[in-house]
């Protein structure tokens, strides 16, 4: 997993409220958000997910929607995860805590997608096509099928996460 941002800087995507998406980059134009013209709009489909990860279909790919609750989310690649922060501080905790948090990491089942290359993470309510004037975190992932699974974590006594693995399978 390869980051586009500042070195040293914690990318994160805040959402407004509802899940967010890591839509592959070949199909942002088929994501509506919330703006769907369908009974159920994308937005209303990625709220359904049950779980803290699930795969929703987009055009010919599939995105994984990083559902429960909302929860700003964090991208550390030198560990190859996205951190979802339920309690805590980012900038203070998250890098230090994180180690810790993946060694006392209980993994759910994880769910298989086929990455056709770069995806961009963003807010579920907005379209594909906005995403890059709104927060978003781009990920550049080798195209093929990827693992996807999440844990709960409680790293410190103020500290609650949700971690997210995305690893290539062979």
């Amino acid at each position: 997993m390869v980051r586009h941002a500042e070195p040293g800087t914690v990318e994160r995507v805040e959402p407004g409220g509802g899940p967010l998406v890591a839509v592959p980059e070949t199909v942002l134009s088929f994501w509506t958000g919330a703006d769907g013209e369908e009974t159920a709009s994308d937005h209303d489909r990625a709220c359904e997910v049950d779980g803290p990860v699930g795969l929703l279909p987009v055009g010919d790919a599939a995105a994984p929607v990083l559902g429960d609750e909302p929860a700003a989310t964090a991208l550390l690649p030198e560990h190859g995860i996205l951190v979802r922060r339920l309690a805590g501080d980012f900038e203070e905790e998250l890098p230090a805590s994180a180690p810790a948090a993946l060694r006392t990491a209980r993994w759910q089942p994880e769910v298989h997608w086929r990455v056709p290359g770069t995806v961009v993470l963003f807010d579920a309510a907005r379209p594909g096509t906005d995403s890059a004037r709104t927060a978003h975190v781009s990920l550049t992932l080798d195209p093929g099928r990827h693992a996807v699974r999440a844990a709960r974590v409680r790293p410190g006594p103020e500290t609650r996460l949700v971690l997210v693995r995305l690893r290539p399978l062979p």
